[in-house]
């Protein structure tokens, strides 16, 4: 099954009614067409999406297997590879906004996504989540809050993610220790005080523990600056489908940067945080050393996913910001500049306020 064929990327699906170019509907299995209304389903995959043995994978990695040819534009400022599923005549880097070159376009080969997470939030709804978000923050320039309303300013992105699935068993050596207590009498300047002091036994521990990691998730992009937020990249993967191209009609796509080696490296030593933390609840006790272990992976698995993101990327001063809005769940982060004006006029306010206060109080 690793000799199948290099398969080259879908075209881009158009409206049987009015030739318009057909967009995956956010939360649906549907293609719509925006000018005429008209909708299409999304066939579903008769089987799930499927596990790739890692080992032989490994084994093959230069060769065609599992890859086709996807059309890619390259960011030269943040290192962004992206690819979009839709006609245009300009576009901008979704991470730092830098202008990216039509001309530049070129066809290269990635590991087809096993699965993906449609976005479930459209374009409107995300926007819409953004404006509060910036609505409530009281310090933002006046500036940025108008940018909020420009809906160029907003674009979904699919990031690319490896995971890794394996068996893992870990002989160990170590000490396990119980804290016990002990009275004893010090001085003190109002003469002898008992105290309890901790002191801790230490025994002698070994074994061994075993069991399956489901799941290793490994963001698949190197950037130079951009990292996508721990708080937001939280995800239901019940809602996994099969890869199917349609659901990136009307999207960014970014293709991994990270290899499958590196990543792999990365996957293990989360294995390998995984395996510790299950050392110690095997040792028991009140405190653990870890000596010695033998750790060792079995029935290795990875696939490539894409996961769903709303971006924001904004200019203040010379300083670059960026907010995001997860496409599945609507959780939203992003980092803003502060306003020295309206900071400005608090503290004069608030030091008006207690100048009255103490000429009153007279």
């Amino acid at each position: 099954m690793l000799d199948q064929p290099v398969k080259k990327s879908e075209e881009k699906k158009s409206c049987p009614n009015c030739g318009a170019e057909l967009k995956y509907k956010p939360g649906s299995d549907q293609l719509k067409c925006e000018y005429c209304g008209y909708e299409e389903f999304i066939e579903k995959a008769k089987s799930s999406f499927e596990e790739l043995e890692l080992k032989n994978y490994l084994d093959v990695v230069g060769s065609k297997a599992y890859t086709e040819t996807i059309s890619m534009l390259h960011c030269k400022n943040c290192g962004a590879n992206q690819h979009v599923e839709e006609n245009y005549k300009s576009l901008h880097c979704v991470y730092c906004g830098e202008p990216l070159i039509i001309e530049d376009v070129l066809n290269e080969d990635w590991i087809l996504p096993g699965a993906l997470i449609p976005f479930k939030l459209d374009n409107k709804k995300a926007r819409q989540i953004f404006l509060d978000w910036v609505r409530n923050i009281w310090f933002v320039p006046n500036k940025l809050k108008r940018a909020a309303l420009n809906p160029e300013g907003l674009h979904g992105v699919y990031v690319p993610y490896w995971t890794f699935d394996c068996n893992l068993f870990a002989a160990y050596e170590g000490m396990r220790g119980d804290y016990y207590y002990i009275t004893r009498t010090v001085q003190t300047s109002n003469g002898p005080k008992q105290i309890k002091e901790r002191k801790t036994r230490w025994t002698p521990a070994f074994g061994q523990v075993s069991g399956f990691i489901d799941d290793i998730l490994i963001n698949a992009s190197k950037r130079k600056s951009i990292v996508i937020p721990s708080r937001i990249s939280h995800w239901n993967y019940k809602e996994l489908v099969p890869f199917n191209q349609k659901y990136l009609s009307g999207f960014v796509t970014e293709k991994y940067t990270l290899s499958l080696k590196d990543a792999h490296h990365l996957s293990f030593q989360e294995a390998k945080e995984n395996a510790y933390g299950w050392i110690r609840n095997d040792i028991g006790g009140d405190i653990q050393r870890i000596n010695h272990t033998d750790i060792r992976l079995s029935d290795e698995t990875f696939k490539h996913i894409l996961l769903p993101i709303y971006i924001s990327t904004y200019f203040y001063s010379g300083k670059e910001y960026h907010f995001y809005v997860n496409g599945q769940t609507g959780s939203i982060y992003g980092n803003y500049p502060l306003s020295f004006w309206k900071i400005f006029f608090l503290v004069l306010f608030v030091a008006i306020i207690l100048l009255m206060v103490l000429i009153l109080s007279k």
